[in-house]
């Protein structure tokens, strides 16, 4: 009976049930449960693991570059990095008000991590985030404009609530890419937020945009009362292999 009931419960997909039932009937720890005890923990038990898995669904979707976490962020003085700045963002409240968070400092200093980091954390708190490398973004955009699906693509970054934007002005803004910013900016105004990550200080964003009157408007939804990182010193990079790792997804099925 026990052995069908776990069948049963695989088949469902109710796999958080399934593993903690087998569980308890390979410890013997059944007769240690009441009725209503043992069911409660097994809907716990599910509870958890569809959470996890809709977390890790979420962190898939995103894309990130990097896997990081708040945790693993060092604070080195050198680096301008304020502990407390971070754990305020670390909370997600700015996406709930729908502000930006403009991140600036030199190659290797650790802005993607950062960004990531608190995009990841944003996942976990049950926000769709999506993480882009800037030029991959606009090249993408251009091609979606050749095959028909640019208005697809840009209604899929408009509905995340928060957009991660990395390396932004590596490369100056064409008319086309400039137009596409321009429209991405303008549908997420006051309605959802950005993460922006730049080895050029702000100030040098305008020429990067170029054309005036678009480079002004869309600085001016940027920037203002924008949260700011300016970080500073060498770079952090420890260049190490990439091991991945399972996901939960093919420790559970």
């Amino acid at each position: 009976m026990n052995t069908n009931t776990s069948d049963k419960l695989r088949k469902l997909k109710f796999f958080g049930m399934y593993h903690a039932f087998k569980s308890c009937l390979e410890t013997g720890q059944t007769a240690e449960y009441t009725t209503d005890e043992l069911l409660a923990h097994l809907v716990e038990a599910e509870w958890d693991d569809r959470q996890n898995r809709r977390i890790e669904r979420t962190i898939m979707y995103a894309r990130f570059r990097y896997k990081a976490s708040i945790e693993n962020i060092h604070y080195h003085a050198d680096r301008s990095i304020d502990r407390n700045q971070v754990m305020r963002l670390a909370d997600c409240h700015f996406i709930d008000r729908n502000e930006n968070l403009l991140i600036t400092g030199s190659t290797g200093i650790g802005k993607s991590y950062i960004a990531s980091a608190i995009g990841h954390q944003a996942c976990i708190l049950g926000y769709r985030v999506f993480y882009a490398s800037t030029p991959k973004l606009f090249a993408k955009l251009k091609m979606a404009k050749a095959d028909g699906s640019y208005m697809k693509e840009v209604a899929r970054l408009e509905r995340q609530q928060l957009l991660i934007m990395d390396d932004f002005g590596i490369q100056p803004f064409d008319a086309q890419s400039r137009a596409a910013l321009m429209e991405i900016i303008e549908d997420r105004h006051g309605k959802t937020s950005l993460i922006i990550t730049s080895q050029l200080p702000v100030s040098k964003w305008y020429e990067v945009i170029g054309e005036k009157t678009i480079a002004d408007a869309i600085l001016d939804r940027i920037v203002h009362d924008a949260h700011r990182m300016e970080l500073k010193g060498e770079s952090m990079r420890r260049r190490r292999p990439f091991e991945p790792e399972k996901s939960y997804l093919e420790n559970h099925l």
